[in-house]
């Protein structure tokens, strides 16, 4: 289950903003009018199927590569104007691990330390700390080869924050990593945050965007489909429904007579009524059940996933008269909304 969030400030001042960001590779467009606005100290999960175009916007947010055209700000300096400013305060840690496999783990901290141009006894400190603050402290004498997938990942992340970065983009941190790894880069993520880090997280995993982003984007054919917190962005597609489970017969029967819009299954004496989880609509459908004298035995909400909103909001191409290009069609017209490919085994 998603762990709380700390509320993010509506008017909180943005980490990282972009406006109208385009970038092509030739004939083929990447980007087409990205616009993000990240505020500070939060988590925001970029998601997208392969080649939407992730990447290319962490890399130009972190000065990698040119814009073909837009604006963008990131940490107060404009990317294009002042790329070193940028630079001075981020740290990057992409999809394919930086670390060198022929030194030890201790060796890669002291060659970032020395990038950064820390004094020699600051940087042997800094390393230290973060080594032991990774869990690696017992391994830094060891080739860096030697680690498993998961202490490699830690490895290039305590190297990201050599140079104490305000913002640091994670490009599909967890791409390859097992279950406990997965969490542990999870935990690492939640108290870099905790620290006042902005993390700026790219993913194809819509169980992590879920588990740590404050906000969420979906990203389809260059633009923004899609974006808000993850329990907003379920809300957009229909499927969301009440699960109302009895033990008495009659109290079944009564309740099934007294809401109508219902589906049955009179094996399990459960009814289940359109919903979408809502504090109103759970308000409303109780007052009919009050009102009507029936208690359910048992009460479940269920809502359409993160799987659920991808697959429909990414069914076909983006555009200002499509689902995906307005990022609220779904919910304006649920006819729009595609099968999910999960229904044939519903």
């Amino acid at each position: 289950m998603p762990t709380s969030r700390k509320p993010t400030e509506p008017h909180a001042p943005a980490a990282v903003s972009a406006i109208g960001l385009r970038k092509s590779y030739g004939d083929k467009t990447v980007l087409d009018g990205l616009d993000l606005r990240i505020p500070a100290g939060s988590v925001f999960a970029l998601l997208g199927a392969n080649g939407a175009g992730k990447t290319t916007a962490v890399k130009i947010l972190s000065t990698l590569i040119t814009a073909d055209g837009g604006h963008a700000q990131v940490a107060g300096h404009d990317v294009a104007g002042s790329p070193d400013g940028v630079r001075a305060a981020i740290g990057v840690t992409g999809q394919f691990s930086a670390v060198d496999g022929l030194i030890t783990g201790e060796e890669n901290m002291l060659l970032m330390a020395d990038l950064h141009h820390l004094p020699r006894r600051d940087g042997r400190r800094v390393a230290a700390e973060l080594l032991d603050r990774f869990d690696l402290t017992d391994a830094a004498k060891k080739p860096a080869s030697t680690y498993s997938g998961g202490m490699k990942r830690r490895l290039d992340i305590a190297m990201t924050l050599v140079g104490s970065p305000r913002i640091i983009f994670l490009d599909e941190p967890t791409t390859g990593l097992d279950p406990r790894s997965r969490h542990n880069t999870w935990r690492i993520i939640r108290e870099l945050v905790a620290g006042g880090v902005t993390v700026f997280l790219t993913t194809q995993y819509l169980d992590e965007a879920d588990e740590l982003a404050d906000r969420i984007a979906l990203l389809h054919d260059g633009r923004v489909a899609a974006e808000g917190t993850a329990e907003e962005l379920k809300r957009l597609i229909p499927g969301g429904h009440v699960r109302l489970r009895f033990t008495d017969p009659d109290a079944y029967e009564s309740a099934a007579s007294a809401l109508r819009e219902v589906s049955r299954d009179d094996e399990a004496l459960a009814l289940q009524v359109p919903n979408d989880g809502s504090q109103r609509e759970l308000r409303t459908l109780l007052d009919r059940l009050d009102a009507a004298g029936i208690e359910a035995d048992e009460l479940t909400v269920h809502t359409p996933d993160l799987d659920d909103v991808f697959f429909a909001l990414t069914a076909g191409p983006a555009g200002p008269n499509s689902p995906a290009g307005t990022g609220t069609g779904p919910a304006d017209n649920p006819s729009t909304v595609p099968n999910h490919p999960k229904d044939a085994a519903r």
